[in-house]
This record gives structure tokens, sequence and C-alpha cells, in this order.
């Protein structure tokens, strides 16, 4: 029997938080917000709570969905205090210890903490950490900073976490819990993100607005860039102990990431990605008979480009939603149908159109290849790609899972070599100035970038000291392969 990996060619998810306090239903709430952040992470789930005496935990591999039943698992998780986090792995193994939220035992009281983002120096301060003593029972990134603020010498929980958050770089979003607090906090640029809201007077964190729509939950504000929000019965205090910078969100969490319903910068992510589509049409203007999205994170795109082009819109790529992503094939004669497992052309829309397939991105080119293929089997005359983004030249570090740069096809090719390669008619991208003019923001040259952009620029808001030193795949490798 053979195993064939049937996972899109696409940048993969990053990983979701939620957190609530004060709320005598917390780890079903916790666990219905970890169900709508789903698609940021389905490696795993954890929910930890607190009863006012003990902390309960329960972390377990794979789907929400699959694990945080009530009778089972819910009832066990005592407490009206709650935090939990859906996983993709950006470092270190898919193993269980590497599962959030983790938690230790401080010298302050019980400690549990949900990352969204990825360290730049994890790696240096893991080897600086482990020459000082620290023992470490995993290979996240996420236990560095549980290790920083056990080895703090202050003796407030608040002022231990901050000391930490001194000696971090790079990409976060965390909740935290303690025995008295519900904590979230904010990278100094903002690159991932945070929002706060509130349910009948219990504060909730959460990184995604999707996730208060689900509990019914009123969406509050974002957590500013180096914001602290402290939550407990005392209420809720902001504290910005950061030297300012200005905001860089991560433009993928527009692009692609975010849930086309969640809420970003007073808009749906769903109205940002029709912009990408319409600049993308003002942008590029190709004789064709339908625009055909590929599913389904081209749909709001192609949509926006079917409305300013005014050529017709039509589902000519259906995907199969029940495909998982292994399949086992039952032999070698059939793998060339293994694109066929997620996507099959509708050919009635296809056959002797000139189609423009639309797409918010392509990184290895690998799939676009096959859908390429498969459309000019059923039949179509031409077939143009549309990617609404600009080409992703460069590899990220902020929590994004992507390939090598030698791994990125519009790193080390031209639009025509891509061409070459997936076989279209034409292959064209959305401008940078385009996709910002999408996002309601302007690019302008010598100007500090609105968002970090630097899959395309390669210009990172932060410095890279693990990549620079060649620390990170020395370091986690070897920890990986002893796990």
């Amino acid at each position: 029997m053979i195993q064939i990996d049937t996972s899109e060619d696409k940048l993969h998810e990053e990983c979701g938080v939620f957190g609530i306090f004060g709320s005598p239903d917390a780890s079903t709430l916790t666990a219905l917000g970890l169900h709508a952040l789903q698609h940021r992470g389905q490696e795993g789930a954890g929910i930890v709570t607190f009863d006012g005496e003990k902390f309960h935990g329960v972390r377990r591999p794979g789907l929400v969905g699959d694990h945080f039943n009530k009778t089972e698992v819910i009832d066990r998780l005592l407490g009206s205090n709650a935090i939990g986090h859906v996983r993709y792995s950006t470092t270190g193994n898919s193993i269980l210890k590497n599962i959030q939220p983790l938690y230790a035992d401080l010298s302050s009281g019980g400690f549990a903490c949900a990352h969204n983002g990825n360290l730049t120096n994890a790696s240096i301060l893991r080897d600086s950490l482990v020459k000082d003593g620290a023992i470490f029972q995993s290979t996240s990134d996420t236990e560095t900073i549980l290790q920083l603020v056990a080895k703090s010498s202050r003796q407030q929980t608040v002022d231990k976490l901050i000391d930490a958050l001194f000696k971090i770089q790079g990409a976060y979003s965390l909740v935290i819990l303690t025995n008295k607090k519900l904590i979230g906090v904010r990278d100094p640029y903002g690159i991932r993100p945070l929002v706060l809201g509130d349910l009948n007077g219990a504060p909730v964190l959460t990184s995604e607005t999707c996730a208060l729509d689900i509990i019914g939950a009123k969406y509050v504000r974002d957590v500013e860039h180096g914001e602290i929000i402290i939550i407990s019965e005392d209420g809720m205090e902001s504290i910005k102990p950061f030297p300012k910078v200005q905001e860089r969100p991560c433009i993928f969490e527009r692009i692609y990431f975010s849930r086309p319903d969640s809420i970003v910068g007073g808009k749906t992510v769903y109205t940002y990605r029709k912009n990408l589509g319409q600049e993308l049409a003002k942008e590029n203007h190709i004789d064709a008979d339908v625009i055909i999205p590929v599913p389904d994170s081209g749909v709001p795109a192609a949509l926006g480009y079917s409305q300013e082009s005014k050529i017709p819109f039509e589902l000519g790529i259906i995907r199969n939603h029940y495909v998982g992503r292994t399949f086992i094939e039952p032999s070698q004669s059939i793998r060339q149908f293994g694109v066929k497992l997620k996507h099959n052309a509708n050919s009635s829309y296809i056959k002797n159109k000139k189609v423009i397939l639309i797409d918010d991105s392509i990184v290895r080119g690998t799939t676009a290849k096959k859908i390429i293929k498969m459309v000019y089997d059923a039949g179509a005359k031409e077939v143009h790609l549309g990617i609404a983004c600009p080409p992703i030249k460069h590899p990220d570090f902020y929590g994004i899972d992507t390939p090598d740069y030698n791994e990125l096809i519009a790193a080390k090719s031209s639009l025509e070599e891509i061409n070459n390669v997936i076989g279209s008619k034409s292959i064209f991208f959305l401008s940078l100035e385009g996709t910002y003019k999408a996002m309601g923001y302007e690019k302008r040259d010598n100007e500090t970038p609105q968002f970090t952009d630097h899959c395309f620029t390669g210009d990172y808001p932060t410095s890279l000291l693990d990549r620079e030193q060649g620390t990170v795949s020395k370091q986690f490798s070897l920890l990986s392969e002893k796990n």
C-alpha cells in the first residue's frame, strides 16, 4: 500500500488561542471557540481550566470535535476560567508534549500559556537556559517563555512575564492563565492577531472575532501591539511596557489565514479578499470567457475579479471537503489521480472556454500544475492563472510554515519559467501596491510598511537571530530525533 500526501500546496496554518475569565461554562465555551478557530491548526488542541484551587488540563492530537465532547472531557475541565489552543506545528514535532497550552508550577503559582506565533531567538535562549540547568520537556519554542518566566527573580507573576518578554524576539500573541488572572499579550509589532471580547461580563481573549461570534460574545476591540491586558476579579488593566514602534500586522491574515467572516480593521476578511481580486483585474486585462476560483481559497478574489472585469464567474472546479491530509491508495498505477481526491473539473463550464483560474497564492506550484492540467483535460481552450497577491519570494519565521527559499517557485523562477513549469497560458500576480490598495492603504517608497510583508519583500520587522547564527535546524531537529 502506498501512502500519498494530498495536502494542498499552500501556506499552512499558524495556531489559534482562546481564553475566558469568570464564566461557569468556561470549558464548554473554550471548546466552541477553538472549534471556530480550527482553520488555524488541525494537528492538536488543548484546554486548561482553573477551579479556584486546582488546574485541570486536556491535550489531544487531531481536531477539537474529535476529542472535546461534553461527557468524557468537558465535564472534567472544572472552573470558571479557561484558556485553549489549536495547533499547527511550526517548531518542534507534532507530538503530544508539544500540544498547548503548556503548564508549569512556578514559585508564584500555576502558569498555563497558549502561544500563536514563532520566536526568532528561541534556540539561542534555549541553549543558554539549558546551560544554566533548565530542563525542557518539549521541543516547542513556547516552553522557552515558561522557562524565562520561571527563571525571573521578580516577585509578581506579571513582572516575571514582562521580564521574560523583554528577552524574546519574533511574533507572539499569548493567552495566559494563572491562579488569579487571565493575561493577554501581543508582540510589539502586533504581527499575530489578538482581540478582546465580552460575554455577559466575562472577558474573552482570542485570535479572531469568529470565535466570539460562535459563543455570542461581543467584540470590544483589538489588543494593541505591545499591549498586555491583565484580567482579574478586580477588573481589567492594560499596560504597555515596550518601547513604541509602528504596528506591522501580518498581511497574510487578511490574504489567507483569517476566516472570511472574521472582522479585521473594521471590515470582514471576505471584503479584503474580494478587493484583492478587483485590484488584480484592474492591473491585468486578459481576454477570457469565464473566471473560475481554485476552491475554496480563491473564491472571494475570483468574485472580485469577475465583478471588476465583467467576465462571468462559475464554479468550474468542485472540491471534495471530506478528504483528509493523507489518503491510502491501493496501487502505484493510480497515483496520477491524486489531485482528484480533492478537486474535480466541472467540465460543462470549462469545455471550449478561455479560462482564468484565480487563487490567493502560489507556493511550490505543484498543485497549480495538476489543476491546470485537469482544466485542460476538461476541454479548456486556454488556462490563465491569476494570483491575488504578489509573488512569495521569502520564507516566513513568525509562525507560518513556509518552505525554504529554494522551494518557493516565485523565488527562483521568472514568470515565463513558472508558466513552463505549471503549464498555464499565462500567470499574473497582484502588485504590492495593489495589495495595499485592497487593504485600504497606499504603499509608498521609503516608508515603513503598514504590514509585515516580508514574504514578498524580504523586509523582516525583527532580527532573525536563530537564523543568522544557524542554530534553528540544528537545535530542533536534534531534539525531534530524540522524540
